[in-house]
């Protein structure tokens, strides 16, 4: 028997969430994957320890997914962070917080995530096919009929749930299929962009991989517009790298970097660290001035300003600033002394792009959430279709944010599309 009430296309978190759901509100489920084991992205979601979500309240967490978070206001409204933590302690998953609100397994395994997940559609009796790759969905007269497999099996369904990823982490099998059966029912497909994706740049000191696996600590990283004003700023860590820069900072800032790119069709944006951002220029001044001056006429500025700043970016800001590290400190002009501050405020220089979607943590762009009923994730072009995850045209940093938005909108296509199958019966 090939007929369901719900197919579900696609075994990642939203996937396997909107099969629960649609189990749940007692439908016939299907889930068909086109990889040989399900939820392999949230297997490696967190560093394998899989951050299942954030428990910030609502407004925060929607400011955290600036890729149309405002559209999953009605979706909280009926599935929320608190739901998603109360249901996974209900499947024996026990969730500790840790920094920035992020949740954790107490096992700190993101398997015994996934494992929950697959016990619980056991129970409910869902369908799993795994190594088999979907070739189209069936739409007939303006409604969902079903799929069709690329080995010619055919299955039918009212009710189908796209939950097949975005482009990135393509390994997992996210390579950006849904889209074009997202089409043939008529949707928009936004603009496509890595977002969460390291940057890269053609200056010399990254390409002579100066400060190459440099670390900075909680610095003020901002993306600036060609009129030299912040687009965006975040203070949290970053690294330098041999190809560019990297770390939780860049990665948030790396899509303002694309959107810049794209608006005012430049080659090249210009970035900004701020490495001491609680200070401004005149006390950083000030502080450096009273250490250099303060010191031994003998000892030398390297040694004076020593664990001010990491030293190997102290040593690359001397030179930029053109003061010989091993010169004596009480030699050094005001001046000097000033320009050091100011780079050590704000040190600019431009990245020329990012790496590939493939290398992105996250995909920018998908089915524009307008053709998308917010409170029940069914479009708005076809009956009985309905999406959830990154398919969707929704993006946010990593930390929680992103899989809070597939687990809620996987959540609300399930359970949706199981209402929709029933009541055509």
């Amino acid at each position: 028997m090939n007929n369901y009430d719900v197919i579900v296309i696609g075994g990642g978190p939203s996937g396997l969430m909107a099969s629960i759901a649609a189990g749940e509100n007692g439908g016939k489920v299907l889930l068909i994957d086109k990889g040989n084991k399900l939820g392999r992205k949230l297997a490696i979601s967190g560093g394998g320890r899989c951050n299942v979500t954030n428990r910030l309240p609502i407004d925060e967490i929607i400011k955290h997914i600036p890729g149309n978070g405002r559209f999953l206001y009605s979706a909280f409204s009926e599935f929320n962070n608190e739901d998603i933590i109360a249901f996974f302690e209900k499947l024996g998953i026990e969730l500790k917080e840790e920094d920035h609100g992020r949740m954790f397994p107490v096992s700190n395994k993101a398997q015994s995530v996934v494992d929950a997940l697959l016990n619980r559609m056991n129970e409910l009796g869902v369908e799993k096919r795994t190594n088999s790759p979907v070739k189209r969905v069936v739409y007939k007269d303006g409604r969902t009929a079903g799929v069709t497999l690329e080995s010619g099996e055919t299955f039918s369904a009212k009710s189908v749930i796209i939950a097949v990823g975005g482009k990135s982490v393509p390994h997992t099998g996210s390579t950006g299929d849904g889209y074009a059966w997202a089409e043939e029912a008529g949707h928009t497909i936004t603009d496509l962009f890595p977002t969460e994706v390291p940057l890269t740049s053609d200056e010399p000191f990254i390409k002579e991989r100066e400060l190459q696996g440099l670390s900075l600590r909680g610095v003020a990283l901002s993306v600036l517009n060609p009129k030299g004003k912040p687009l965006i700023t975040h203070k949290m860590d970053m690294i330098f790298t041999h190809l560019g820069i990297s770390g939780p900072a860049v990665l948030r800032c790396s899509q303002y970097v694309v959107k810049a790119m794209k608006k005012w069709n430049l080659s090249h944006v210009t970035m900004h660290i701020d490495s001491i951002p609680d200070k401004n220029e005149e006390m950083v001044f000030q502080e450096l001035n009273t250490l250099i001056k303060k010191e031994e006429e003998k000892k030398a500025v390297k040694n004076i300003l020593k664990g001010v700043l990491p030293e190997r970016y102290l040593l690359f800001l001397l030179e930029r600033a053109e003061i010989d590290p091993d010169q004596k400190g009480i030699t050094l002009s005001g001046e000097k002394i000033r320009e050091l501050a100011r780079l050590v405020k704000g040190f600019t220089f431009t990245v020329n792009g990012t790496l590939s979607i493939e290398k992105a943590f996250v995909t920018g762009g998908g089915v524009s959430v307008k053709e998308i009923q917010p409170k029940t994730m069914a479009s708005k072009k076809m009956d009985g279709l309905f999406f959830c995850g990154e398919v969707l045209d929704i993006h946010g940093y990593t930390g929680g944010y992103n899989i809070t938005s597939a687990l809620v909108t996987g959540r609300l296509a399930g359970f949706n599309a199981a209402l929709s199958a029933l009541e055509q019966q």
